[in-house]
This record gives C-alpha cells, structure tokens and sequence, in this order.
C-alpha cells in the first residue's frame, strides 16, 4: 500500500511534458498490461523494438506511471540544447539514407564545436533519434506504401447484401502440378467471391500468365448455376471490384459489363488492403488445401513429387470450398458464407441463357469474308448451306479458343449460322491444338530442309587449296599498265 503511494506521488509530480511522455509509452504497452497481448505483438504494432518494450515494462512494474517519464536532471537547465542543435539532430534522424546513431554523432560533435555550443553525448543524441515518432521516420525513410499498409486506418466495408459486390483476384498457387507433357509446373487460380458472404461464386486455374479468357471462364463459372447443388452461388453482381490488370482492364471485359448491367470499380494502384477479402482467401487455401496436395512447395522446394494434373487439383479446390470453406463458420461475418448468402432468400439475376452468356464472354469476335468454299479461319475452312447465299459478303465470326471445331456466323449483328469444319466433324480441337500443329509442321520442314541441303554438301567437289600467295615483285604493277579492279582467280584461268 505504502508502494503504490510513493508511485502516485511520484506521478503527481511530472511535468506535463513529462505525463504525455509517460502516457504515449503506456498506451503502447496498454495491450500487454490489460489485455494479456503478448509484448512482441504490442512492440511491433508500436514499432519499436522488443528491447525498448521490456524495458519500459520493467520500469512500469517498478515506478508505476513515472517510470514511463525521462527523468530530468538537476543541471537539466544548464544541459538543454539549443532548439537548433535539436532541430538538426531531428532532421538528420529523418534523413535519406538512414544513418546511424554513431554517424549522427560525429556530424553534430563537429557541427556543435563550429559554433560553439556543448558538444552532447552519444546517449543524448540517441534518445533524441529514439524518440522520434516511429510513423514519420516509417515515412521518411520506407516510403507512403509501408507507411500506408502499417500506420493508416482501414475502412472495414462490407456489401449490404448478397451479389452487390464481388471481388476476383489471381495468385499463383505454391504448389507444383504435372502440366500436359508431364513436366512439373506452378499453377494459376483466379477467384471470384461475394463480398457480403464470403461465398466462392466462381475459380479456374490454369497455367501460363492470367488472360482474358481465363477470367471470362471464371466469370462464367461464377454466374451461371453449377452443375452441383451444394454450390447454389450465381448471378449477376451490382458490381466487380478488380484490379488493374491488363485482362481486366480489357475492352471484351468492359463489352460484357455493358451487357450484362453490372458495374467494374477498380481498386488504387498498389493498395492491397481494398482486396483484402480475397487475399485472405488465397492465404487459407495456401496454408490449409495446398499441404494437403502432392508437390506443395515448401521455400520454393516441392515437399513431395508431384503427381495432380489440372483437372484434379480443379476437382480438390472445389471438394474444399463445397465441403470444407462454405459450410464453415466464418470469423469475419459470424455466420457460414453459403448461409450468409443465402439469407432470407432472394433470386440472383441470371442471363437468358448459357449460349447468351457464352457468346459475351468466351466468344472471340473476328472479321471474315465468306469464299466459295466456305470462311477460312486457324488453316481450318468452315461450311455451312446457309452461307451460300452470303459468298463475298463481310461477316463477323465468334469462336470458343478451347473449341475451333466449330464457329459461329453474324451478318449485320444478326446471327446467320453455326459453321462445321468438316476436316474436324464431332472432334474438339482448341487453339492450343492448332498451334502445336503449327510448330510441328514448321520442325518436320525443317528436317527435310537440313536433310536436303546436307545431301548436296555431300555431293559437292571438295573446294581447291588455295592458291599460293603472288610474290612481291609480281604483285607490283609495271610501269604505265592499268591495274585492274577485278579479281583474278586461279580457276578464271582455265
């Protein structure tokens, strides 16, 4: 008892200079004394190091809120420094790059003795730099992104309702899949989810960059209905929050929204918080799904060899997000994102149809002329009796890259005909199909180029030595003879 009023009474007796002091270090140790948050945590929120914080507990545990205050000497007058000198010291603790305390030091030391004030101690000088407020020297020295993502508030928003806003977001997944020759590679995913819910509306992976098609195919997967009635989420949103990647920022993108009736918002160039909702979602999947799966990379090292291919880890992605990820409580909204979406009930707004939806968002618009013998597009020629009547016109083709069997025919914006490629009836044969065909066929000329020109080689006279070099006088015109400009060689001789 008698303790604790020696440590009000040495509390009582601070400055106010020395009470704010004391209570901007309680506050940052306020977490770990009250609400039992462990002292790293609090000094890292706080910025400062784990040392500072232990100290400044052990003080505080000893003398109460006065041990929190810089104690003031008794010679506190005479050994004040000039607000210059302090103002300096400031300046060069904020200044890039960042030097150190000792380096500080010496400048001011010589700074000082110029102009004829107290040299102060190396401990002055670093309480002073101490001191200082850690978000401006965050600022000063790591720049407004680190500043920002550690010191600027967070506006939680949350849709008002199901479909109102939907996010979608790529990542690549660490993890390693067998691609189609067999060959280790790192997979894409693209995700959609509903903001209000936390529901999963729609996924693809894939490999190679994020494209257009492989967010239309997302896009699609998330507004039509799935073919699984445990995975009820579809519809259209309000609107799309994206980030500025070229595929969303695409025209074909732009195309679909007008058409559709929803809205793109994208969010501020490099400011990861606003898609913090997906990004939490690639961070469970990452640390719960993906150990879980053969070839998970570990540090850049896959733990075991890989052995899915796309197709299952497209089936494992959804067995999670059905099974495991929608029927479980979500901490964020207190509810399951598949209840949460669901809610009172309502019907999402839908397309007409697949083929409409198709047609807007998988289907690539390209120019032709029909020819006699059909429209010839991707070395492939199409037919169909209904272009008969069209030879010469201009038309507009749209066709699926996964599926160049067949393509679909517009004249003036109205829909003429579905077109065969006879070459391919009742077959599937995508883009990727006709490339490798392409390059295929490109290696095998090139063969026989190599083979052809090695055979003439073969067949050639060897090449005559060369001949022996003119000795110097011949090599000297006479007198008053013209020296010719071509070259004579010993085979022109003959």
């Amino acid at each position: 008892m008698a303790q604790d009023k020696e440590k009000s009474v040495a509390a009582a007796a601070l400055t106010e200079e020395q009470r704010q002091l004391a209570m901007k270090r309680f506050n940052i140790l306020r977490p770990h004394i009250e609400e039992d948050t462990s002292l790293t945590h609090a000094a890292r929120q706080a910025g400062i190091s784990i040392r500072t914080a232990e100290r400044w507990a052990a003080r505080y545990q000893q003398n109460g809120l006065a041990g929190l205050a810089r104690s003031i000497r008794n010679d506190a007058e005479a050994r004040r420094l000039p607000d210059d000198l302090l103002a300096v010291i400031e300046g060069m603790g904020l200044k890039k790059p960042r030097a150190s305390a000792a380096a500080i030091h010496r400048r001011i030391s010589t700074m000082a003795k110029a102009q004829g004030w107290a040299i102060p101690s190396y401990s002055t000088v670093y309480a002073i730099l101490a001191d200082l407020d850690p978000a401006m020297v965050t600022l000063a020295h790591e720049g407004a992104s680190v500043f920002r993502n550690r010191y600027e508030l967070i506006h939680r928003h949350r849709a008002e309702s199901a479909n109102a806003i939907w996010q979608a977001d790529h990542t690549m997944l660490d993890l390693l899949i067998l691609d189609q020759r067999g060959k280790p590679a790192r997979p894409w995913l693209t995700t959609v989810i509903d903001d209000y819910s936390r529901a999963v509306a729609g996924i693809m992976v894939f490999f190679g960059a994020p494209s257009i098609l492989n967010t239309s195919l997302a896009l699609r997967q998330a507004i039509w209905r799935k073919g699984d009635a445990t995975w009820p989420v579809c519809g259209i949103p309000d609107v799309l929050y994206v980030d500025h990647g070229s595929d969303f920022t695409s025209k074909h993108l732009d195309q679909v929204a007008a058409s559709l009736r929803f809205r793109i918002v994208y969010s501020a160039v490099a400011r990861p918080q606003g898609r913090g909702k997906i990004e939490r979602l690639f961070g469970t999947l990452n640390t719960e799904l993906l150990p879980e799966l053969p070839g998970h990379l570990v540090k850049g090292k896959p733990a075991s060899v890989p052995k899915l291919s796309l197709a299952e880890l497209d089936a494992a992605i959804t067995r999670y997000i059905i099974g495991t990820y929608h029927s479980r409580v979500h901490s964020e909204i207190d509810e399951t994102p598949l209840d949460a979406w669901r809610g009172k009930g309502f019907l999402p707004r839908l397309p007409e149809s697949l083929e409409e939806l198709d047609l807007l968002l998988v289907m690539h618009a390209k120019p032709r002329t029909v020819q006699r013998d059909g429209i010839r597009f991707q070395g492939l020629r199409y037919q169909h009796p209904t272009m008969a009547g069209y030879v010469g016109d201009a038309v507009t083709i749209r066709y699926d890259p996964r599926d160049l069997s067949e393509i679909r025919v517009f004249y003036r914006n109205e829909f003429l005909c579905r077109a065969i490629s006879d070459e391919h009836a009742g077959e599937v044969v995508t883009l990727k199909d006709i490339q490798a065909a392409r390059r295929l066929h490109r290696r095998s000329l090139r063969t026989t180029i190599n083979e052809r020109v090695a055979r003439v080689v073969d067949f050639l006279p060897a090449p005559a030595s060369a001949p022996a070099k003119p000795q110097a006088e011949e090599r000297q015109p006479t007198h008053g003879t013209r020296q010719t400009k071509l070259r004579i060689y010993q085979e022109d001789d003959r």
